[in-house]
């Protein structure tokens, strides 16, 4: 009988071995469809299906790609390049300003599989946690929407993917174009030097880990060169813009939580904190370094909200390793019910929320309607509720634009805040120049305060021209301009729904103005 059951198991081992064997390659094929099939629909989507003009963030960053530098008032310099070369392939479409992200939520899910599979060593479970990021609606949004986050966070996994594997020099170079994305970047060499999986238990460093940390942080230093360089020639001007941003404005630790668990779709989020503490002391390398590049990474931010709300994506890339611990903790939990209909139902809300950002139409109604009505003081109450809505709209208005143009063929173009200018410069037709007049009315200063000449530090090169200007009344107008027209009220509305509206002027013969007001931001 011992031998009978000995040559079962036997048999049986074989066949495991067999069909790890087939489900490997079917698993990994399995995968590379995916990925296709996402890196299409994006692709024929911006191409045929996307009804967004151009968010506020990219139209700015397509404003910079046209004044290329090595690095930009409060970013550094990947974002702009990235636009700059997809428009040099696609012409400055608003298709080729998304291709970058495009392209870059690929790389991200790619990275993710790689990820999870190498820490994990579960195929199965990679491509299941690859299908359930895609299902996010950040995710989404950041593989249609080029902003600084796409990239940042591609080569924050990848770091990730290339750091666990100990591919030293390729985690450095994706470590370093990452901080030419986003400061933050540099949060990951920072808990990496003090996490666990660089040394030996009880021994202090490896000395061939030691060679490779080195290696790795030395090229990443070499990301920090071009943003230390330009800033070193413009007093710093970045960094204090950061501080700045990190300035208290009340805490909203509560408000920081609860955006958190609505950008997870709250499953998604408790099973991140539920791995955090299942794996918080492990003997696994690879899950102790997913754990110290993302829940360290993650109380930043935490910590951040006692001074400040922030923004929901802000600790975005602390779940990239953190999806590798939610992964592993559903995994030894896949047997509870509860576990499995909680992953069918944040999947398939993901994907609603995903559709409704991506087809938001339908829906815009139905939220009027539970809505007060536009009035004077709220002319677009949907705004509230729609996400989407910024992004409308700004083709409505540059027609208005080009309308006054015509009147006025040698007019340039001005807006009050810094979201306004890029808007108008993609929009009108020729692409023409715009500038903003943010410090002179008290708004945050800008990447529009360094391009010179500009009408705020140099009033003389503009001394009697019109400009046709977005924002609310000038103070002092009478001061600053020979005659102000206007206002002229544009509103943007679909279905009956209003979703924007701007007041214009046209202002004649600019005579500087005559005081600078204190700007809110560096």
């Amino acid at each position: 009988m011992d031998a009978v059951a000995e040559l079962r198991k036997t048999r049986i081992a074989r066949c495991e071995v067999v069909a790890a064997g087939r489900v490997r390659p079917r698993t990994h094929a399995a995968a590379i469809a995916v990925l296709a099939l996402w890196t299409l629909f994006n692709l024929l989507y911006l191409a045929f299906a996307c009804p967004h003009d151009l968010a506020p963030d990219e139209a700015h960053y397509w404003h910079w790609s046209r004044h290329l530098d090595w690095s930009y008032y409060s970013k550094g310099p990947l974002v702009a390049w990235l636009i700059r070369a997809s428009c040099e392939l696609f012409g400055d479409t608003a298709f080729a300003v998304r291709f970058p992200a495009a392209l870059c939520g690929t790389a991200l899910l790619a990275g993710l599989y790689a990820l999870v599979n190498d820490v994990l060593k579960d195929r199965r479970l990679a491509l299941g946690t690859m299908l359930a990021a895609a299902t996010l609606p950040g995710l989404s949004a950041a593989s249609t929407i080029t902003t600084i986050d796409p990239p940042f966070l591609a080569c924050w996994c990848w770091s990730l993917v290339f750091l666990h594997r100990r591919w030293w020099s390729l985690a450095g170079l994706c470590t370093a174009l990452g901080i030419l994305a986003k400061y933050p970047m540099l949060l990951l060499p920072l808990f990496l030097v003090i996490c666990s999986p660089t040394r030996k238990q009880g021994s202090g460093f490896d000395p061939c880990l030691r060679v490779g940390l080195r290696r790795y942080l030395l090229l990443t230093c070499s990301g920090c060169l071009p943003i230390l360089i330009w800033n070193a020639n413009r007093d710093w001007i970045s960094f204090r813009h950061v501080g700045e941003q990190t300035n208290a404005s009340g805490p909203a630790p509560l408000a920081f939580l609860g955006g958190q668990a609505g950008f997870l779709m709250i499953f998604w989020f408790i099973a991140f904190v539920a791995g955090a503490w299942r794996f918080r002391r492990t003997g696994d390398t690879g899950l102790s370094l997913m754990w110290w590049a993302s829940v360290p990474v993650w109380g930043v931010f935490l910590l951040a909200s006692l001074r400040t709300p922030g923004q929901v994506n802000w600790p975005a890339a602390a779940y990239i390793g953190g999806a590798v611990l939610a992964a592993a903790w559903i995994r030894d939990r896949w047997d509870r019910r509860w576990v499995r209909i909680g992953t069918i139902a944040a999947m398939i809300l993901g994907t609603i929320a995903s559709l409704g950002l991506r087809f938001p139409q339908p829906v815009r109604p139905l939220l009027a309607a539970i809505l007060p009505r536009p009035s004077e003081d709220n002319t677009t109450p949907i705004r509230r509720l729609d996400a989407t809505a910024r992004l409308a709209g700004w083709r409505t208005l540059a027609a208005e634009i080009d309308r006054l143009r015509e009147q006025n063929p040698d007019a340039l173009l001005a807006g009050m805040t810094w979201t306004v200018p890029g808007e108008l410069s993609f929009h009108c037709t020729g692409h023409p120049e715009a500038y903003s007049f943010g410090p002179a009315l008290a708004d945050r200063r800008s990447q529009y305060d360094l391009w010179r000449p500009n009408p705020v530090n140099d009033p003389e090169s503009f001394l009697g021209r019109t400009f046709i200007y977005v924002g609310d009344p000038i103070p002092e107008a009478e001061l600053i301009f020979e005659r102000v027209e206007g206002p002229i009220r544009v509103t943007h509305v679909e279905r009956g729904v209003s979703l924007a509206t701007w007041t214009v002027f046209v202002c004649r013969g600019f005579r500087g103005f005559p005081q600078r007001r204190t700007p809110t931001g560096f």
